[in-house]
């Protein structure tokens, strides 16, 4: 075993023409016989939000407690069971019927009501953008805002008097101001890796030439190893073989979609959607390894996504789909892309999982992920008793195994409050006047 006088800086970059790669957290960067159990692992937080709402008997088990049992949507995350807290009987605002998809996507974390304008857009400040302004201060990057659906592509994105920036994004800077997300893996991949300040070109003839980012610092990478121990060294050669698989992958599905195909031909759903979801799941997984933030938000479809789940059998898209008005065939379907969505998700938490921080706990264990939908009943647009679920030990302040439920009409924003003043950033109160907080969500409350 190694042990150095010295640790080497906390974030350290392995550099190339074009290039940056952060790497994760290792022995190295701590001094010699430090305890690292006395070192504070980073927290992260995420918000991954389903549109069209979930169907509630798809999500919500029937009784509450530790001894719940897991619903279809729920089984998904049944490897991390002890490490997910359903809530339940939160209302995304308090009236039923805000203004149905635009309502839940605009208030999920504002929780603001959307000014009715197609032009004069007005909501609040996101809660994850309230943790970035304090957690960015730490971090190359301040958050991270990712999507599936590039919504410039699609066509009647106003609906009912509403602009379309309030069904494009969940994270908003300020009132006025909607955070951009991003859907193409390679942008995220860019500004995690790329060196944009070093020179824009020869990062653009990496691409050209389908190189590797690590071709372009192998040499950083050999000097870098010589200084590592046994251990670091082999949780660096997993590291930078992942990458080189993401990358990989990114270049296949540019390849792909670049094609020229008949509109007839183009692929809607899967299995483009698959391979893209699973795409920013590892980024996102890798922004938090890196430490190159600590907070995302991800949109896995838009409001009013048309999507085709051909591989579910489908042949209607999502979004009529939600729209089921009673009929059992529809509620199972709509059902089954709910329990689709959560296994790519389920995936990501097992990779959380199983990635060690320095003190022996896991990223899962050192994060707090928000997985929900801004309605909980899509077929009339309630806000109601939206379905949420928060998954992580939040560094040791959360506890998980349960169903909680709360009295019937608790704000949703009163979760905002709860997780930031866990994460230090004081709060009273958060929302705007339909969606206010009444108070701090109790998340040690037992059922």
């Amino acid at each position: 075993m190694m042990i150095f006088k010295k640790a080497i800086p906390r974030r350290t970059f392995l550099r190339g023409l074009g290039a940056s790669v952060a790497l994760p957290m290792m022995d190295a960067m701590f001094p010699a016989l430090a305890n690292t159990n006395a070192v504070k692992m980073p927290l992260r937080v995420g918000y991954t939000y389903s549109p069209n709402g979930i169907i509630k008997d798809a999500f919500r088990p029937t009784s509450a407690g530790s001894n719940y049992e897991m619903s279809k949507v729920l089984k998904e995350w049944a490897h991390v069971r002890d490490k997910v807290l359903v809530l339940s009987n939160l209302n995304n605002g308090d009236a039923e019927s805000v203004s149905g998809h635009v309502g839940g996507s605009t208030m999920f974390l504002t929780g603001a009501k959307p000014n009715e304008s197609l032009s004069e857009i007005y909501a609040g400040i996101s809660v994850d953008q309230v943790i970035a302004r304090q957690f960015g201060k730490d971090t190359p990057l301040n958050s991270l805002q990712l999507c599936i659906e590039n919504a410039a592509e699609l066509a009647g994105q106003s609906a009912g008097g509403y602009s379309s920036a309030y069904t494009n994004t969940i994270s908003w800077s300020s009132p006025t101001s909607p955070m951009p997300m991003m859907h193409r893996p390679r942008d995220v991949f860019e500004r995690l890796f790329g060196d944009a300040g070093t020179d824009p070109q020869a990062r653009k003839e990496r691409i050209a030439e389908q190189k590797s980012i690590l071709d372009f610092v192998m040499e950083d990478f050999a000097r870098a190893k010589k200084k590592l121990s046994v251990a670091d060294q082999a949780k660096l050669e997993e590291f930078t073989t992942v990458l080189r698989d993401v990358e990989s992958r990114i270049q296949k599905a540019e390849s792909t979609v670049n094609m020229e195909l008949p509109d007839m031909q183009r692929p809607v759903g899967i299995p483009e959607y698959e391979e893209h979801s699973r795409l920013m799941y590892d980024l996102l997984h890798m922004a938090f390894q890196t430490d190159m933030t600590r907070v995302f938000t991800f949109m896995i479809a838009r409001e009013y996504s048309e999507l085709v789940f051909t591989n579910l059998g489908h042949t209607d898209p999502y979004h009529p789909t939600t729209h089921h008005r009673g009929n059992p065939d529809k509620i199972r379907r709509a059902g089954d892309i709910n329990a689709y969505h959560a296994k790519l998700f389920g995936e990501f938490l097992a990779k959380m999982d199983a990635t060690k921080d320095l003190d022996g706990t896991s990223l899962l264990d050192n994060s707090m992920l928000v997985y929900g939908a801004g309605m909980g009943n899509a077929d009339i647009h309630s806000q109601w008793n939206v379905p949420v679920a928060l998954v992580g030990g939040g560094r040791g302040t959360l506890k998980g195994g349960r169903h909680v439920l709360y009295k019937e009409g608790t704000p949703f924003s009163n979760l905002h409050v709860a997780m930031l003043n866990k994460m230090g950033i004081e709060t009273e109160s958060f929302g705007g006047e339909l969606g206010m907080s009444d108070g701090e969500l109790d998340l040690s409350k037992p059922a």
